[in-house]
């Protein structure tokens, strides 16, 4: 028996269970775990590739366990953060509207079915993963937000909105609407036919890694100063720097 061709699939497993871990979490409503645990699957799925690679045991079978662990920890996690912030959202706007807290214990709060909407972000996800295993174009970068960026973005939602004292973001991150919006945001961009700055370097030199070292810049500024809210930010200035990239290849 060959161990050495199964050491990257035991770290796309470590990815699996993490995220099912950040799945519990999210139904406790421990958003800091869930984001912990989203981050460890992240770090699990970015080391299986790179072992596959490093121990020459790249095949069919690790890359469709990736994609399998990758529909849980950034498919089903982000879309039940994305329902439990809808189904909040809706109860605070209840709350809000009924001044009287002794009726408000007594009646009981049905949501609807606004917070289902949030399970387009598994069909999205689910959607571009099969997509990106027939896809010969994105060996070395992405076309579209890869789904792992996108959970990064959904899963600090909620933190950012219990460590904020801006009173306009939490605002809008307990509207229905305004996350429905990001929903609709976010499955569109991964799949979207939109090629994205690629992050590897093949040198150091200023000339030809510009928009990278932009972004590492910008990156390392905002997650001093606004941490949990630096990450959406980040992935924001990702996909904006990479439009800019594309409009300047495309006139050269």
């Amino acid at each position: 028996m060959n161990i050495k061709k199964h050491i990257p699939n035991l770290f796309t497993l470590g990815n699996l269970i993490s995220g099912c871990i950040a799945l519990l979490y999210v139904f406790s409503g421990n958003y800091e775990a869930t984001a912990f645990f989203v981050l460890l699957g992240i770090v699990f799925d970015f080391f299986d590739g790179f072992l596959a690679r490093i121990l020459k045991v790249q095949g069919e079978l690790g890359k469709q366990l990736d994609s399998l662990a990758d529909m849980v920890t950034s498919g089903v996690v982000p879309g039940f953060v994305m329902f439990s912030m809808m189904n909040e959202g809706v109860i605070t706007g209840i709350s809000n509207s009924v001044k009287d807290k002794e009726l408000l214990d007594l009646i009981s709060i049905d949501t609807g079915y606004l917070p289902f909407f949030g399970f387009l972000l598994i069909a999205a996800a689910c959607y571009r993963l099969g997509k990106f295993n027939i896809d010969t174009r994105q060996s070395d970068s992405f076309i579209g937000v890869p789904t792992p960026a996108m959970t990064l973005f959904v899963v600090s939602l909620p933190l950012i909105n219990s460590y904020t004292e801006v009173e306009v973001v939490r605002a809008l991150l307990e509207n229905t609407y305004f996350l429905m919006g990001i929903t609709l945001l976010l499955s569109y961009l991964m799949n979207a036919n939109l090629p994205l700055l690629a992050l590897k370097f093949k040198n150091f030199k200023w000339k030809g890694n510009e928009f990278r070292f932009v972004l590492i810049a910008i990156s390392l500024i905002i997650l001093v100063t606004l941490q949990y809210l630096a990450i959406p930010l980040i992935i924001i200035a990702y996909i904006l720097l990479s439009i800019i990239q594309n409009v300047t290849v495309n006139k050269s």
